[in-house]
């Protein structure tokens, strides 16, 4: 009788152990995600818009199938956002702020489907100190509702494949068509999808379910405005996202990717994930959930490499591979059980070295969005270029023009998005600038008519105020300055307004909007806006 009571009494002091540990796990990622919801909820109210952040509220402007540069769904938000709140940063940014709160949940959810609830609150700890996911939201940009459709879709895969319900399968072609309703790079996750389902003995069983093709028919629905924006557009959007930002030429330092991903997930986390995708992929053959992990996982990882060797390479895209690290997230804290003591120490310093990468992320946004911050990062080579200058750039635009019928232009498409949010009420058009091929905005300006062909065509020969932004890189300099002459009739330099040291400058000229299209000066060093730019000190 006594042994037995022994007995009973231990098996209950082990299920109350296991339950303290669960509940400490827990309450550490809920202070974590509170710690982090506040932050991020005060840095997204005071930071001014990114420059394409800009450019999506502005499409939002103009609900439509797609445009030129994305399908609609970013847009769509920002526009329910101000709907609801009014226009200002929380409008635009708090449906982005809801759905990346979302991201660290659905971790917690795929790690306990995956494994067991201790693994999933710890999992959803690591999601927090990934930087790449826990800034996630601040911002209104395409990748948030893109990653978290991506994840949900991994969840609903878990679950169906596992399960084989209905609702399951409903519920991966609903995100996998909300990914194409967001992003181009929504092909990505159906080839990580397509890999499972070829080279495993479980996926290629999935075929023969009807739940499968219910999904990448729910899927395919998806499609639909991408189409359609294309169809109207002329192809816009495929010739911008396949064509014209890519060089698809071998550029050897693009190489340096490793290193580029260790820097954004910081250098401990990085290869902890590493290896937890190594271990991943040397037990697939055990089937669930190992083949789903490994498979995921490189499907992200591994081609993203290879396309950023050949595709674009002047944009930041440190945050692509992210969705591949995800089923990573889930798997670490269950290879830790089995792993010895060096890799598991290497997995907390991970967690904790990433908890203070997000931190700084978070820091450096908070100075980006203070005046303070701002002159703090003045002469570092980490300037905000893209996050600071519009509020005094507008306001300036605003006392210039005062009650004066002139057109208010910018010299691209970035500032002319900037100014438009900033004022609120007044349209402002873009100069025909290279920036705006480079970016994909120019059929969109044009379908518009906010572009020059559209400015002559309703504003021939009124007042102008052109606004120019003059410091930029180098070697693009002469290019856009010294095009712009003849752009604008009788141009006469008003006011200079230089900020942070000269990190920002804008030109004030007033002028005549041309009544014909004019050619560009055969020598643009001649032109009076380059010329003009010259006199700026360099940062």
């Amino acid at each position: 009788m006594g042994s037995w009571q022994s007995a009973r009494a231990q098996r209950g002091e082990g299920r109350s152990s296991v339950a303290a540990g669960l509940a400490r796990w827990r309450g550490a990622f809920l202070i974590a995600f509170v710690g982090l919801l506040v932050l991020k909820c005060i840095v997204a109210a005071t930071m001014s818009p990114f420059g394409d952040e800009a450019f999506y509220w502005l499409e939002s402007r103009h609900p439509a199938w797609g445009y030129s540069d994305l399908p609609p769904l970013t847009a769509w938000l920002i526009w329910l956002g101000e709907r609801l709140a009014g226009h200002g940063l929380i409008g635009m940014r708090w449906p982005f702020l809801l759905l990346g709160s979302a991201l660290p949940w659905l971790i917690v959810a795929f790690g306990r489907r995956a494994f067991d609830a201790r693994i999933g609150w710890q999992a959803g700890l690591l999601c927090l100190g990934l930087p790449l996911a826990g800034t996630f939201g601040v911002m209104a940009m395409p990748d948030v509702p893109l990653t978290l459709a991506i994840a949900v879709a991994l969840y609903g895969l878990l679950r169906a494949m596992d399960e084989d319900r209905l609702r399951d399968w409903l519920l991966l072609g609903l995100a996998l068509a909300v990914a194409w309703l967001t992003h181009y790079r929504a092909a990505m996750a159906m080839l990580a999808g397509l890999l499972l389902l070829v080279f495993t003995s479980r996926g290629r069983a999935q075929w023969r379910r009807p739940g499968l093709w219910l999904a990448l028919a729910v899927a395919a629905l998806g499609l639909v405005p991408l189409i359609v924006s294309n169809w109207r557009q002329h192809g816009a959007g495929l010739a911008f996202q396949l064509v014209d930002r890519n060089p698809w030429s071998f550029h050897a330092d693009a190489l340096v990717q490793p290193l580029e991903q260790a820097v954004a997930c910081t250098p401990v986390l990085y290869v902890a994930l590493l290896w937890a995708l190594w271990r991943c992929w040397r037990r697939r053959g055990e089937g669930a959930p190992w083949d789903l992990l490994a498979w995921t996982s490189l499907g992200f990882l591994v081609p993203y490499f290879v396309f950023g060797l050949f595709a674009d390479d002047l944009r930041f895209r440190a945050h692509w591979p992210l969705p591949g690290y995800l089923p990573l997230l889930g798997a670490l804290p269950a290879l830790c059980r089995g792993a010895g003591r060096g890799w598991r120490t290497t997995v907390v310093a991970g967690g904790v070295l990433g908890g203070l990468g997000t931190l700084l992320g978070l820091g450096y946004l908070a100075l980006a969005a203070s005046p303070q911050g701002v002159d703090v990062l003045a002469s570092s080579k980490a300037f905000p270029t893209n996050f600071v200058g519009w509020r005094e750039s507008a306001t300036q635009a605003r006392t210039l023009l005062g009650r004066k019928d002139a057109v208010l232009v910018a010299d691209n498409f970035m500032l002319a998005a900037e100014l438009e949010f900033q004022l609120g009420d007044r349209p402002v058009y873009s100069l025909d600038s290279t920036l705006n091929v480079k970016h994909g905005r120019a059929p969109q300006l044009a379908i518009w008519g906010r572009d020059e062909a559209g400015l002559r065509a309703t504003h021939a020969g009124a007042p102008m105020l052109l606004v120019v932004s003059e410091v930029m890189r180098e070697r693009e300099r002469l290019e856009r300055l010294g095009g712009i002459c003849g752009s604008i009739d009788a141009p006469r330099l008003v006011t200079r307004l230089v900020l942070f040291d000269g990190r920002k400058s804008f030109a004030y000229y007033r002028g005549r909007v041309p009544v014909a299209a004019s050619r560009p000066l055969a020598d643009p060093t001649q032109c009076l806006f380059w010329r003009n730019a010259q006199v700026l000190p360099r940062p």
